[in-house]
């Protein structure tokens, strides 16, 4: 939580502070998207790093990584060191990542569900703090203090690491004795194996789901004459979703399977996307992007579940890695699709095509593999 925290803080932290240092738009949607890039390029490889050497060296050199691109731009602000915490922050938060869900992976089914329903919940809260943090600090303090502010996250963090030690010591003497000598093997074959394949599709357009809600919704606030407080709002409402429906998760994933969760969600994520651009009611569009947030927010620790369920053993963090660059391949070409598409056909259809894209990718997945998890009774 607390380096995600530096993460979404660290975006528009950066983006406002090369603007204030006069730097073009195009530079500024650079160093935003190194965010992305070096992650979706990195991950695959890192998860196969993680699954020879165990956690306890990726977590601390993602922590430190985070650290120090926290702490450069505090100390000296200028297009180089923004550069260097666009890269630091992104690389070190994914190795991070991988590391803790792949650790997080290894409980028995139950525990493990219950264990990304709190990952879930705790990145939800630090994805609603960070901005909102970020955005704070730098009307009252400045970009430079506000840097100074999101490091103590990471450093925090880094400071828990250090008392964990042992445990991550112990997790990584377990680890499989053929996992360390594994040789390399290409990812592709991980989307060889169907259920595998089957997640990972899913995952990929809940992800494209989150992305194009968050990139679309103010093209369509500016279209229909929002401010920038209501689509502010309208988002916020979004952010809400999925912070409650996480809180409510533990109770429901002990009444329902995780596929009929994720159908269920895709059902929704649909309707939600087709209704949306035939409304201009604040209201209407307030609720929307609420009950967005509750599809899209229920899903996440279901994926993860499934996803470590399905895959080949010692190959969990590779399968994470994988799942990272999709995730992040998404982040960086819809935004760069849907803004030039926007410019021919509107925004309208955008939220349409998004909603055909769902359904057939539900239609695909309309039989899936079954739950190893099974409800309560």
């Amino acid at each position: 939580m607390l380096n995600h925290f530096a993460l979404t803080g660290g975006r528009i932290t950066v983006s406002l502070t090369a603007l204030h240092l006069g730097l073009s738009t195009f530079t500024v949607g650079c160093l935003v998207a190194v965010f992305a890039v070096l992650p979706m390029l990195m991950s695959v490889r890192v998860g196969q790093w993680i699954d020879r050497v165990g956690v306890r060296r990726p977590l601390t050199l993602g922590n430190i990584l985070v650290v120090t691109g926290t702490l450069l731009p505090f100390i000296i602000q200028n297009q180089i060191s923004l550069l260097i915490a666009s890269c630091s922050i992104g690389i070190g938060f994914m190795l991070h990542q991988v590391a803790t869900q792949d650790v997080l992976g290894q409980a028995q089914p139950k525990r493990r569900l219950r264990n990304f329903s709190w990952l879930s919940l705790t990145m939800a809260g630090s994805g609603f703090s960070g901005p909102l943090v970020a955005g704070l600090a730098i009307d009252n303090l400045g970009s430079q203090l506000a840097f100074g502010i999101l490091s103590l996250g990471p450093l925090l963090a880094l400071a828990g690491l250090r008392r964990l030690q042992p445990a991550l010591r112990e997790v990584d003497q377990a680890l499989d004795p053929g996992a360390r000598q594994a040789v390399r093997r290409r990812a592709t074959e991980l989307l060889q194996v169907p259920p595998l394949r089957r997640i990972l599709m899913v995952n990929t357009i809940f992800s494209g789901a989150w992305d194009t809600h968050l990139f679309v919704v103010p093209l369509f606030g500016v279209a229909i004459g929002l401010s920038a407080t209501t689509i502010g709002t309208v988002l916020a409402a979004f952010a809400l979703g999925t912070f409650l429906i996480r809180l409510a998760l533990p109770f429901i994933q002990t009444r329902v399977r995780s596929w009929t969760l994720v159908r269920t969600a895709m059902v929704i994520t649909a309707i939600d996307f087709l209704l949306y651009p035939m409304f201009r009611d604040i209201s209407v569009l307030i609720s929307l992007s609420f009950v967005l947030g509750l599809a899209l927010g229920c899903c996440q620790p279901s994926m993860l579940s499934l996803l470590h369920q399905h895959t080949p053993h010692g190959r969990a963090a590779e399968a994470v890695g994988l799942r990272l660059a999709l995730i992040n391949a998404s982040q960086v070409s819809l935004p760069l699709t849907f803004g030039a598409l926007g410019a021919v056909i509107g925004i309208a259809p955008l939220f349409w095509a998004y909603a055909a894209a769902i359904t057939a990718g539900g239609w695909v997945n309309r039989h899936p593999p079954q739950d190893v998890e099974t409800p309560a009774p």
